[in-house]
């Protein structure tokens, strides 16, 4: 009997010396073709311990690597992919990745971070679902201006020379990206998805970034489509389809002491859908000062947007501010050019700027908006600026 035990535990000893060989070999192989699978790290129904090693495991390759994620769906808890890297790496995620329902269990923030990465390419036809839904009831940043943020989707902090493209977003409980510190990064085909209820879901938000393109991609979720945070310089948005949504703003800006200017934003042939705002700047009243110029909206499609083409020096959401004193943001060299479409609202162009520092040198060309609704045809507001008008001006007023 005693050695019909030995011998169960001799096969026993060989079947797991066996296993952890292939495991061996397999993750060998990984590293020898430059691919780091997360299946040959032990993944099961929850990746996040084996994207967490095959992440060190490829960002310490010599060479250029990639970091796989399979189809399928996978739950995946907070966590942080950081660099520096010792060479190019691409994470390809063709599974749909899911964040724990409960915002609880995401302190810090956010849900997927990349940080400090040079030469980063994120790709696939993977998803990453926020699974907000929940988490959009308990948000009290609508009525108090100290309310605990939700964590968002991901996060790009400090990234250069990357490349985001044909990733989904879904139902993030918070903003659905965020980039902070980033030179030279691109999202392309990229696709945010998430009802017209969700609660400050802005898909992309910029800020102190310089060089970021968004072309071709497809953006749909509660808030801003894309917002533009201070520091941000050389921004092109080229071929986005927006809505629903807030549409695609500036700002707001001024809320902060010590803002950076904003400079050099280019948007260009899109297209803005059933949003409550379309191409927008927006400031604080009676805060902190700020620079915002060289600013360029040309060749955008409107359909049904509540307000076009909006200058906004007097933004108080939910009364959470002071109109005591005018906005310190200083605005100028603005062109709104080939705006057409229709109007939800009989205002389609309002250039309200601050009566402290009026807007300076405002272009409006071919301003071709539509309002068939009562209190038509469409018309323009405009205060504190003398906009240059040429070509069509639909809109008449300004």
């Amino acid at each position: 009997m005693a050695n019909k035990k030995m011998g169960l535990e001799v096969v026993s000893s060989a079947i797991i010396s066996f296993s952890v060989f292939l495991l061996l070999a397999s993750t060998t192989q990984a590293q020898s073709n430059g691919v780091f699978d997360v299946t040959t790290y032990g993944a099961g129904k929850d990746i996040t311990e084996a994207l967490t090693n095959a992440w060190k495991s490829a960002c310490a390759s010599t060479k250029a690597s990639k970091v796989l994620i399979p189809s399928g769906t996978y739950w995946l808890r907070r966590v942080t992919l950081a660099g520096p890297c010792k060479a190019a790496i691409k994470l390809q995620v063709d599974g749909i990745l899911q964040a724990p329902v409960d915002p609880d269990k995401l302190s810090g923030g956010h849900w997927v971070n990349f940080r400090y990465i040079d030469q980063f390419t994120l790709s696939g036809r993977g998803t990453f679902d926020g699974q907000g839904k929940v988490a959009w009831s308990k948000s009290t940043c609508q009525k108090y201006k100290d309310c605990d943020s939700l964590p968002m989707n991901i996060r790009f902090d400090f990234i250069t020379n990357a490349l985001v493209r044909d990733i989904t977003s879904r139902d993030s409980k918070n903003f659905h990206v965020n980039v902070l510190g980033c030179k030279n990064l691109t999202f392309q085909h990229f696709t945010v998805r998430a009802p017209g209820e969700s609660v400050n879901t802005d898909g992309i938000h910029i800020g102190r970034s310089t060089g970021i393109y968004i072309i071709d991609s497809k953006i749909g979720t509660g808030d801003d489509c894309i917002s533009v945070g201070d520091g941000t310089e050389e921004l092109h948005i080229t071929g986005v389809t927006c809505g629903p949504g807030h549409g695609i703003s500036v700002g707001s800006l001024g809320k902060y002491p010590n803002e950076k200017p904003v400079s050099g934003i280019f948007v260009k042939n899109c297209t803005i859908s059933d949003t409550t705002n379309g191409v927008r700047i927006k400031s604080w009243p009676n805060l902190y000062g700020g620079v915002a110029s060289n600013m360029h909206f040309e060749d955008i499609v409107m359909n049904n947007v509540q307000n076009p083409v909006i200058i906004d020096q007097v933004y108080c959401p939910w009364n959470q501010c002071s109109l005591k004193a005018p906005s310190k943001v200083k605005i100028s060299d603005v062109s709104f050019k080939s705006i057409r479409g229709t109007s939800a609202t009989p205002v389609a162009v309002r250039i309200a700027c601050s009566s402290g520092f009026p807007c300076q040198n405002v272009k409006l060309a071919n301003i071709n908006l539509a309002y068939r609704g009562p209190g038509g045809p469409a018309k323009s507001q405009c205060s504190n600026v003398k906009p240059i008008i040429s070509g069509i001006m639909s809109a008449s007023g300004c």
